[in-house]
């Protein structure tokens, strides 16, 4: 057998051995250039609130007590902020209180009586700054129509020719057992603002607007009319009274009516008056401190808003505390 050849495992020639040759490593194919991200398609790409709620909601709560504790547990947890909580917390309460829980009452409404000439109750209207009026007939109980204040513009551009009973609208009549949460669908679905509370007897017990309905959902609102908070906390009204907002620091009243309520349990006037009720009062309802009556004006069913402030004593001539 010539040299350099041997047999192979079958007994063939086998091929003499190459060299090692070095291998050709595979060519990706390009890459398709990268998409840019937006911060439009990150916010798309982050769940939603309702989802975030949803994870975290891994079962049905079996009441709404146990449902309000989930959802403070989600508020700890950031998947809810304080607004969001709060707002549905409200939703929540709505469904559960009723129109006497939060109406105005009878003694505090601001009415127009069909009798009377536009130059008698248009003062009236520029100082409470109503958008719409009940109007009486013989007395509170006698509602025969709700006067929209923009209708008085027609008395300035004819006054001779203005007749207020042309111009009333006709009055909603709830009562005062009706559940916000139908009352605000109610509000809605009739495009109406106002409704005249009436009680089992059918005597009028006091009135409720949407607004008050919406305010146990989101807080307090305050309209181009309402007061600056930060700049008008009191505002002088006539016959010796102010209005004071609620947040208003003890130190600013003090300084405003001459008192010296202490500020070392609570820092603002609605503490102070929180304090003298023992609880959450209703609006109408007053407390008498240190020689001043406070009216509670506007509040919901976590907090007061705004108070009316009057002296129980008459001004000595020349003295001036607490004017404007």
């Amino acid at each position: 057998m010539p040299a350099g050849r041997h047999r192979g495992a079958h007994g063939g020639p086998q091929a003499p051995a190459r060299p090692d040759r070095p291998r050709r490593c595979p060519i990706p194919p390009p890459s398709p250039p990268a998409t840019p991200v937006s911060d439009t398609d990150d916010k798309q790409d982050r769940p939603s609130l309702l989802e975030r709620l949803s994870a975290f909601l891994t079962r049905e709560p079996e009441d709404r007590d146990e449902l309000l504790a989930l959802l403070h547990g989600a508020f700890e947890r950031k998947l809810l902020d304080a607004d969001a909580l709060s707002m549905i917390e409200g939703v929540l309460q709505v469904s559960e209180m009723t129109v006497r829980d939060i109406m105005i009452p009878r003694a505090q409404m601001d009415v127009v009586s069909q009798d009377d000439e536009p130059a008698e109750f248009i003062p009236l209207v520029l100082e409470t700054r109503h958008s719409r009026f009940p109007v009486t007939g013989e007395n509170k109980d006698d509602i025969v129509g709700i006067l929209l204040a923009k209708e008085l513009l027609n008395y300035y551009t004819d006054p001779t020719g203005f007749k207020l009973r042309d111009t009333l609208r006709p009055a909603v009549f709830v009562p005062e057992s009706k559940r916000l949460n139908v009352l605000l669908r109610e509000f809605r679905a009739n495009r109406n603002h106002i409704a005249i509370v009436v009680d089992e007897y059918g005597g009028v017990s006091g009135l409720v607007t949407i607004e008050d309905v919406l305010e146990q959902i989101v807080g307090d609102i305050e309209d181009e009319y309402d007061f600056d908070e930060a700049e008008d906390n009191i505002i002088a009204e006539t016959g010796g009274r102010h209005r004071v907002k609620a947040r208003t620091e003890i130190a600013d009243f003090n300084a405003r009516f001459g008192t010296d309520f202490a500020d070392d349990e609570f820092d603002t006037v609605g503490g102070l008056v929180l304090q003298a009720f023992g609880r959450l009062p209703k609006r109408g309802e007053t407390a008498d401190i240190g020689g001043l009556r406070f009216r509670v004006i506007r509040a919901d069913s976590r907090r007061l808003h705004t108070l009316q402030v009057e002296s129980l004593t008459p001004p000595r001539d020349g003295d001036t505390t607490g004017a404007a």
